[in-house]
């Protein structure tokens, strides 16, 4: 078995973190980005089915059932994966949290409407989450790998 050479941070070469936070989406309400961009890795930041931001007024829910929802959602996504440099096609893993079990089944066939045209799909794990704000169905987010 080789041994891997010894780790010393000032032989490699330093790639800054980029913060990726598009004008259409609500500023985040603590100390943090919607994405970051270190060399060819993208990680999105969970997003939730809010409309574009509209400044002067709160994050609006695209609407109250899970459909509208999950496409803002994956939409929202989309925008910052944009602003990032990647498309869908770069995504090596979708993480989804659902506010209900009885989502399951109707969130997977809007992911899969979604996603149809996709060459090769990503890795995905859904779990069920009960700490999204109040009227939030659903959040995602993922994690992108460039050339």
């Amino acid at each position: 078995m080789s041994e891997l050479p010894e780790h010393n941070p000032d032989q490699l070469p330093h790639l800054p973190k980029i913060a990726i936070m598009p004008r259409t989406h609500t500023p985040p309400p603590a100390k943090f980005s919607h994405g970051v961009r270190k060399g060819n890795i993208l990680q999105v930041a969970g997003q939730v089915g809010f409309l574009p931001a509209t400044e002067g007024r709160p994050p609006t829910p695209a609407g109250p059932g899970l459909a509208e929802q999950t496409r803002q959602t994956l939409a929202n996504v989309q925008t910052v994966l944009t602003a990032g440099g990647a498309t869908w096609e770069d995504v090596l893993m979708v993480r989804v949290h659902l506010t209900d079990t009885a989502h399951f089944a109707a969130f997977n066939e809007i992911y899969d409407e979604f996603f149809a045209g996709l060459k090769q799909a990503p890795a995905a794990r859904t779990t069920v989450y009960v700490g999204l704000p109040a009227g939030l169905l659903v959040e995602i987010d993922a994690l992108a790998v460039l050339g």
